[in-house]
C-alpha cells in the first residue's frame, strides 16, 4: 500500500519478452497488485511474466490482438475489480521509470487530483533524448488538446505514464475510449465533462532499447481529427446542454461566421466577386473563437 491506498498498476504488453520481465523486477515494494495484460503476443511475453515469479503479478491475455488501449481497459477493469484505490499505468518496455511513480500517486492520493500524468515538455531538459520531430508532434498536440478538452494549462496530453483515482475512472465508459494511441486525448476530454481535476508532474523523458510502435504522420492526423470532434462535443456538453451558457452562444456563433466566411471565400475564388466580404467574415468569426476560447478558461 502507499499512504493508506491500494495501488494497482496495468501494464500492456504485445511483444514484450525482452524488457517486461525488468519492468516487473523494479516495481516499487508498494505496488499491490501487478496487472499484466497480454495482447495475444506472439512471441515468449507470457513466459517471459511467469519466470519473473512475482506474486503480485495477475496476467490477462486477450484471445485476439486489440491495440493497447483495450488492453489498458481491460487492466482498468482488473483493477476496480480487486478495489485498487490508485491505478497507474506503466509500458511494458521499460519506457516508464518506476522511481518516478510516488511524483504521480501524491497528488491523487492527497485529493488534489483525480488524474494525474506525466509531462516532459514543460522543462527542456525534460525532453532530453526526444527526437525533434517528437517534440513538434507532441508541443502541436498540445495546443489542441488544450483547446479540445478545455484543461488549458496542459502538458505534453500524449504522455502515458498515468495515475487515476478509483472514483474517477468508475465514471469513465471503457468501452467509448478512442481505441488507438490518442486514447489519452480523448480521455482527457471526457475527464473535464465529468467534472474531474487533472495535474501535470514534470518526469524527464526516458528512451533506451525499447522501440515505439508509433507512426507520428498517421498519428498526428488521425488525432487531430478525434480532437476536433471531441471539441464540439465537450462544447455541447458543457454550454449548450441542458443549459446554454456563455460560452457555448460564443462559440456557436464564431462558427457560424467561420462557415460563412470560407463558403464566401470559396465561391469569391470561383467566381468574380470581390474578396474582402468573406475575408472579414472569416477574420471576424476567428477573432470571435479566440474570445470564446478565453471565455472558455475563465469559466473553468
Amino acid at each position: 500500500m502507499y499512504r493508506e491506498k491500494k495501488v494497482g498498476v496495468v501494464v500492456p504488453a504485445y511483444n514484450e519478452e525482452a524488457l517486461i520481465c525488468k519492468v516487473i523486477k523494479n516495481m516499487p515494494g508498494y505496488v499491490d497488485r501487478i496487472f499484466v495484460v497480454d495482447d495475444c503476443s506472439t512471441d515468449r511475453t507470457v513466459t517471459t511474466v511467469l519466470k519473473c515469479n512475482d506474486p503480485r503479478t495477475l496476467i490477462k491475455c486477450h484471445s485476439e490482438n486489440k491495440g493497447v488501449v483495450p488492453a489498458i481497459a481491460t487492466g482498468y477493469r482488473l483493477a476496480l475489480e480487486e478495489n485498487m484505490d490508485l491505478i497507474a499505468v506503466m509500458a511494458g518496455d521499460d519506457q516508464m521509470d518506476p522511481l518516478e511513480l510516488p511524483k504521480l500517486l501524491d497528488p491523487v492520493a492527497d485529493g488534489i487530483a483525480d488524474y494525474s500524468k506525466g509531462d516532459r515538455l514543460s522543462r527542456r531538459e525534460l525532453t532530453r533524448g526526444m527526437s525533434n520531430w517528437r517534440k513538434f508532434g507532441n508541443n502541436l498536440l498540445t495546443f489542441l488538446t488544450r483547446v479540445s478538452s478545455g484543461y488549458w494549462n496542459l502538458q505534453d496530453p500524449q504522455n502515458g505514464y498515468t495515475v487515476i483515482s478509483a472514483k474517477a475512472l468508475a465514471r469513465v465508459d471503457l468501452s467509448r475510449l478512442y481505441p488507438r494511441y490518442g486514447y489519452c486525448n480523448d480521455l482527457l476530454v471526457k475527464l473535464n465533462v465529468l467534472g474531474f481535476s487533472v495535474v501535470d508532474v514534470p518526469i524527464p523523458a526516458r528512451y533506451g532499447e525499447e522501440k515505439s510502435k508509433i507512426r507520428y504522420g498517421k498519428y498526428i492526423c488521425s488525432v487531430s481529427l478525434l480532437l476536433l470532434r471531441n471539441f464540439l462535443w465537450r462544447i455541447f456538453k458543457q454550454y449548450q446542454y441542458p443549459k446554454l451558457k456563455l460560452p457555448g452562444i460564443t462559440y456557436a456563433a464564431a462558427f457560424v461566421l467561420l462557415l460563412f466566411g470560407l463558403i464566401s471565400l470559396f465561391v469569391a475564388l470561383f467566381g468574380n466577386i470581390s474578396f474582402f466580404p468573406g475575408a472579414v467574415t472569416f477574420a471576424a468569426g476567428k477573432l470571435l473563437f479566440l474570445l470564446s476560447t478565453a471565455i472558455d478558461a475563465a469559466s473553468k
